[in-house]
């Protein structure tokens, strides 16, 4: 009996693995959104697969909006967000090398009120609309808290809501995210994304400062880029975007 106990314990995972706290805000499909009962996406599916084999069990928290996610993450209450770098963001967390996703940022507009735009400067003369939390690199920051022209809200519905009735004049959202979220949103068929791209910037691992895993990004790293090297995470992608159509295509007590 004792040899038998001996063994179970030097046997590889018989110890139950460690866990890590992972912060979502579930409002960016395809990437991540919630059916009412748990987060789908690509995000929650590589956060999961990524720290299952690094040996760790993935506990998934959802907060009330993206900047509690973010200022979670800064405090060490939990320990990875998927996220854009910034000079701020880098002081409390650190971020991967390798990332998740190449993502094209764009002005999203009501047709029936056209934008002028050629560059950021333009948007100065609008009302605009971010979720809690967001940010598109240090000159758009800067560009906000300069002119002051942007209303914060805690999902995409009050975001493109406000832009259908014209309480807004642009939203701004990763195009992906935005297309896909507005194909099933009344009223949304007069929402047009511009052309040309705001900016584009990479969705990576962020691992807080005070989290252990931060002294393992070498290793975060590595499995990331055997993920791309697979094609598990464009496979992912694409998989999601179908799951969220099929969904927006029920009805809503079959959901």
């Amino acid at each position: 009996m004792w040899r038998l106990l001996w063994l179970t314990l030097l046997l590889p995972g018989a110890q139950a693995a460690e866990r890590v706290r992972y912060c979502d805000s579930p409002v960016y499909p395809p990437i991540s959104w919630s059916d009412g009962k748990q987060v789908r996406g690509l995000a929650p599916t590589v956060v999961r697969q990524l720290f299952a084999r690094l040996g760790y069990e993935v506990e998934i928290v959802v907060l009330g909006n993206w900047k509690r996610c973010l200022l979670d993450a800064a405090q060490g209450r939990v320990d990875v967000v998927l996220a854009y770098n910034s000079d701020q963001r880098d002081q409390a967390m650190r971020f991967s090398t390798v990332p998740v996703l190449r993502e094209e940022v764009a002005v999203f507009y009501n047709r029936q009120r056209p934008v002028q735009f050629e560059g950021l400067e333009d948007l100065a003369r609008y009302r605009g609309g971010l979720l809690f939390g967001e940010s598109y690199g240090a000159d758009f920051d800067r560009f906000v808290a300069r002119h002051q022209n942007i209303e914060w809200v805690s999902s995409s519905q009050q975001n493109f809501g406000k832009l259908i009735r014209g309480r807004i004049d642009f939203v701004i959202q990763e195009r992906r995210t935005g297309q896909l979220f507005v194909e099933h949103l009344p009223g949304a068929e007069a929402i047009q994304a511009l052309p040309a791209a705001l900016s584009v910037d990479y969705l990576r691992v962020a691992v807080s400062r005070h989290s252990p895993l931060s002294l393992h990004m070498a290793q975060i790293d590595e499995q990331l880029q055997r993920m791309h090297d697979s094609g598990e995470i464009q496979r992912w992608l694409e998989q999601s975007e179908v799951t969220y159509r099929d969904m927006a295509n029920l009805p809503a007590d079959a959901r």
